[in-house]
């Protein structure tokens, strides 16, 4: 059941308001104290027929975001664009590679950091206090070998269900909120209802929240898209997104949720309450304009998603390409 959406706290008491949301807003033990898909145990074999129902019309989208040289990254916290590169070409073909009767072919390898673009965020991502999901100790869970409890890959066969686009972008701000904007409960809930019946979100479903932060980008050239000034989820949306026992959200922008943040000293303090507490999975960075523009048309909301992590073993977040069937 959804909670009342609170007041802002105070600005200058970050410490506090994130104490209070992480209490009110946790899923420690609620799966058990082994549990490791946190969120994920809300999309059940139920919400994958309910969303595999939903396809009508066969046409798909792709809400993934390009993987090249290209890319938004500025090298904070060392990450980078893609870098691809070949390791034979077509000319090495031509001159001969070992291979019998004229076989040839092309090979190559890329280098990226695993958030370079769009991705989900994995529960070993954000740690709170030293603490990461369901009461385990961040050094017991990654390590240098990777995440060793909650790596990406323990959802790699789980994220196929209903989704919902919630066009806040379109429905609030005309098509595009402004950097900084804060998204809040209000302005979810005023989305839902200006998109109609096929809007409504529940227990299980994978919401992805489109602010038109991308389209700009797109128009006016990257600037600080990665890490900068960028509309988002307001901290106070923490009830919202507990109360629905959605499985997932994703959106259009870097960082998920509104920047600056809210708080005088503070960063990503809404990572901080729904990774380590909720067990909530964050995926950031996918396009959603063509997705945005085909619900406009047709005024369907939800569709069957398809959106599988690449299952790097120990990896606390991945690149993926969401699949939108409707």
């Amino acid at each position: 059941m959804e909670t009342a959406t609170p007041p802002m706290p105070d600005r200058a008491d970050p410490a506090g308001a994130i104490a209070a949301a992480a209490q009110a807003y946790s899923n420690r033990g609620r799966w058990g104290e082994h549990d490791v898909l946190g969120t994920m145990n809300f999309l059940t074999e139920a919400k994958r027929r309910q969303g595999a129902a939903l396809v009508r019309r066969g046409v798909s989208f792709s809400l993934a975001q390009r993987f090249d040289t290209d890319g938004p990254q500025r090298g904070w916290r060392r990450r980078t664009n893609p870098v691809h590169t070949m390791l034979d070409t077509g000319l090495d073909a031509e001159r001969g590679q070992g291979f019998p009767h004229g076989l040839g072919g092309a090979d190559d390898v890329v280098f990226m950091p695993l958030q370079c673009s769009t991705q989900w965020d994995g529960l070993g991502h954000i740690f709170d206090h030293g603490m990461a999901y369901n009461g385990r100790r961040a050094c017991d869970v990654v390590t240098s070998a990777g995440d060793q409890v909650t790596g990406i890959e323990t959802v790699a066969a789980v994220i196929a269900g209903r989704a919902v686009l919630l066009d806040v972008g379109r429905a609030v701000g005309g098509g595009e909120l402004p950097d900084g904007f804060a998204i809040t409960t209000a302005h979810l809930n005023a989305t839902i209802a200006a998109q109609g019946p096929s809007s409504q979100v529940g227990s299980g479903d994978i919401v992805v929240v489109r602010t038109g932060q991308l389209t700009r980008a797109r128009r006016d050239g990257w600037g600080e898209y990665a890490g900068g000034p960028a509309p988002g989820l307001s901290f106070t949306t923490a009830g919202w997104l507990y109360g629905r026992e959605i499985a997932a959200i994703a959106t259009d922008t870097w960082g998920f949720e509104v920047r600056p943040n809210e708080f005088d000293e503070a960063f990503q303090p809404l990572h901080q309450v729904a990774i380590p507490h909720m067990g909530l999975f964050i995926g950031e960075m996918w396009d959603l304009d063509a997705l945005a523009d085909d619900c406009a048309a047709d005024g369907v909301y939800d569709f069957w998603l398809t959106a599988a992590p690449i299952p790097v073993t120990g990896a606390v977040g991945a690149p993926v390409n969401p699949i939108a069937v409707k």
